[in-house]
């Protein structure tokens, strides 16, 4: 196994894995708030980082069928959300490349 390489951000608002403290996301990439995850509410970033990705598979969500995969920390493997992959219906097309992390799996760090 190599050295693992992590990505430090810079921004006033972080968010980090709660387990581990590895930065995941920047503030200003979220793009909703309103979005509910395996253990409560979840946000909709645009961009993630320091994160590896599981299989993909295809999944009922609250918003219908959609391929997903698993995004896990690449320090601690602590599951974190999911990306997704591919939307089936029209209408949740947005979604695509976009990733979910679950707000109970994240905390905050800078200036809030």
């Amino acid at each position: 196994m190599g050295r693992l390489f992590k990505q430090y951000l810079s921004g006033p608002r972080i968010y980090s894995c709660s387990n581990c403290r590895t930065h995941c996301a920047d503030h200003d990439e979220i793009i909703s708030k309103s979005f509910q995850g395996r253990h409560g509410r979840a946000y909709l970033f645009s961009n993630v980082v320091n994160i590896t990705l599981g299989t993909k598979e295809d999944r009922l969500l609250i918003t219908g069928l959609h391929t997903v995969a698993d995004v896990f920390c690449n320090c601690c493997q602590a599951v974190l959300g999911w990306k997704y992959e591919h939307a089936f219906e029209e209408s949740q097309k947005y979604k695509e490349g976009k990733f979910i992390v679950e707000k109970a799996k994240m905390m905050k760090e800078g200036s809030w």
